[in-house]
Formats: structure tokens, C-alpha cells, sequence
């Protein structure tokens, strides 16, 4: 811990088989992580993982191991304002976001990358792929529909309004919020996953180390802020220019090889919800994950790493 007593942006760097590095883009400074088994296999095809709310790189651990064996050059990223990433006041729309992933891939020194994301870091991938196409190979996604269908959802099943809308409208007041996540050494975020978890990972003592994790990691100074910022531009910018231009263009359909991937147990957002994105993706591939539910990449690892591996290109 720091001297004011929250935890210091570098106590993510959590160490393991792989390399923690700073990398400019778009102007600011990102945390990325990159299996150590990849750091001399430049010429491999590259994947980026992307977390989701009120998490950091931590949450793809066992997947940037795993596609790291197979001999794919794997970097897990701290979103912009997450982890130990830099925390600027701006830059949370749709734009800026796709920005930073498009300027991530060009300064690791690659063409063309693999996205997967899951929840929010999901939705940084579907913006990257319409924004920068020529930049995103692929796009797989872990509980993260299209933003499209997402919307729709949310505005014509009750089901999945009543399980997304209601955390999502508290999100919008000003510093409450913030205090919600960061109060009780961050008890919130644990609550928040445990929530959207299946029973049978959420007893583990793997649950309860990755829940002290994002703990602490929520409480870093300016994280929850920034969290709370990509949740923000969301609902604002629909009364916008910018936002309605923003999923004008979101619903050009996706031209690139979509994987979607989805807990069979996930009742935060229902498979009706992915469904309805089949106009904006008409060549996606749907897949369940058993016994896991929102958190699949976590709760049920060795499946959401062989769908991945299955779909991703072959190494030459």
C-alpha cells in the first residue's frame, strides 16, 4: 500500500510466467502483460485480451498461458484508466477506445491482431473491428453481445432489463458510485462477482484470491472513476451527436470472423440478447461454455481456451 493507504498502481504487476511492459499508444502510457513464451515469436499471429468492468489483466491469466503454448504471441491488457495503465480524464467514448487497441497493435510492432474481450473489453472489440478493420484479424468475445443488440435487449426484454439496467442507471449519479466500489477495501467488485458467477467456481479458494485481486485493484486511485466512466459515455452520449453517430456506425455489419462465447449458466445477459446481434454479425459463431456463467474465461478456462484455440489462425 501506499502512504494514503490504497493500493499502489504497480501492485498489479503480479509475477508469473510472463512479462510486465509499458507501451505508448494513442497518447497515453498502457500496462501490458505478455506471456513470457511469446516474447521472442514477434512473427506469430498476435491476440490481445481485453477485461471487462471493474477488472484488470489478471482476469485472462489462464488464457494468456495457455494460447501462449500454443505458439501465439498473447498480451493481456489494463484497459485505459484500469490497473496500472494510465488514468487520463478523457477518453472513455466508443472512439478513443478503438483508438487505443488500433495504436496498441501497430506499437507491438504487428499489422493485424486477434481481439478478445470479455463484457466491456468485448465491446472495445466490436468497436475496433468496424473502426479499424484492417487492423483486427478476428474477434472473439466472452459474455459481450453486440452493443446493437445489447441496446435492443435492454429496451424490449424485461428479462434482460431487469438483470443489466438497474447497476447500470446507479453507475450515472456522480460520486456515489465511486464510493460504492472503493468502500469496505472494495467489497462491491467481490459482490458484483459473485453475483454473476456459477455456485461451483465461486467456492473455490480460486474465487477468493481473484476477488482480493480486483479488490484492490478497484481501489487504486482513479480506477473506479475511470470504471465508472465507460458506463457513463454509454448512457450520456445516446442524447448526443456523437452517440447516435456511434451506433449508426456500429450497425454496419462486422466483416470479420466473429467467436461468441457464452456461460450456459450466465443470467446477467441472456441468450435472447445474443441472438438479436445476428444482423450485425451474420457469420458469428455462438457457443455455450458449460458450468461456467458470466466470468467464463475464469470459471471454466481449459473450455474458453480450446474454443479459442480452434479458432484462431493457424501458425505457419
Amino acid at each position: 500500500m501506499s502512504s494514503n493507504n490504497f493500493p499502489d498502481p504497480s501492485s498489479v504487476r503480479y509475477d508469473g510466467p510472463w512479462t510486465h511492459r509499458d507501451v505508448h499508444a494513442n497518447g497515453i502510457r498502457f500496462h501490458v502483460v505478455e506471456a513470457a513464451a511469446t516474447e521472442e515469436k514477434v512473427d506469430a499471429p498476435l491476440v490481445v485480451l481485453l477485461h471487462g468492468f471493474a477488472d484488470f489483466w489478471w482476469s485472462w491469466r489462464h488464457q494468456l498461458t495457455g494460447l501462449a503454448d500454443l505458439g501465439y504471441r498473447v498480451v493481456a491488457v489494463d484497459l485505459r484508466g484500469y490497473g496500472d495503465t494510465d488514468k487520463p480524464p478523457r477518453g472513455y467514448d466508443g472512439w478513443t477506445l478503438a483508438g487505443d487497441i488500433a495504436g496498441l497493435i501497430r506499437a507491438l510492432g504487428h499489422t493485424d491482431a486477434t481481439l478478445v474481450g470479455h463484457a466491456d473489453g468485448g465491446l472495445v472489440c466490436w468497436t475496433t473491428a468496424v473502426l479499424h478493420p484492417r487492423l483486427v484479424r478476428s474477434i472473439a468475445l466472452v459474455s459481450s453481445p453486440h452493443p446493437a443488440a445489447l441496446k435492443s435487449a435492454v429496451l424490449r426484454d424485461g428479462t434482460q432489463r431487469a438483470a443489466w439496467l438497474p447497476n447500470f442507471l446507479r453507475y450515472q449519479l456522480p460520486r456515489y458510485p465511486e464510493h460504492l466500489l472503493t468502500t469496505a477495501d472494495g467489497f462491491e467488485v467481490e459482490r458484483l462477482l459473485r453475483q454473476r458467477v456459477g455456485g461451483s467456481w465461486s467456492g473455490t479458494a480460486e474465487f477468493v484470491d481473484t476477488a482480493r485481486r480486483m479488490r484492490s485493484a478497484i481501489q487504486i486511485p482513479g480506477a473506479a472513476h475511470c470504471a465508472l466512466e465507460y458506463q457513463r459515455w454509454a448512457f450520456r452520449s445516446q442524447w448526443r451527436p456523437d452517440g447516435r453517430r456511434f451506433m449508426a456506425t456500429m450497425r454496419v455489419p462486422v466483416a470479420v470472423p466473429v467467436l461468441a462465447l457464452r456461460g450456459e449458466l450466465d443470467n446477467y445477459v441472456v441468450p435472447r440478447t445474443f441472438q438479436r446481434g445476428h444482423q450485425w454479425s451474420p457469420g458469428a459463431r455462438l457457443v455455450g461454455i458449460p458450468d461456467a456463467a458470466h466470468f467464463a474465461h475464469q470459471e471454466n478456462p481449459e473450455a474458453v481456451t480450446s474454443e479459442l484455440a480452434q479458432f484462431l489462425p493457424e501458425i505457419s
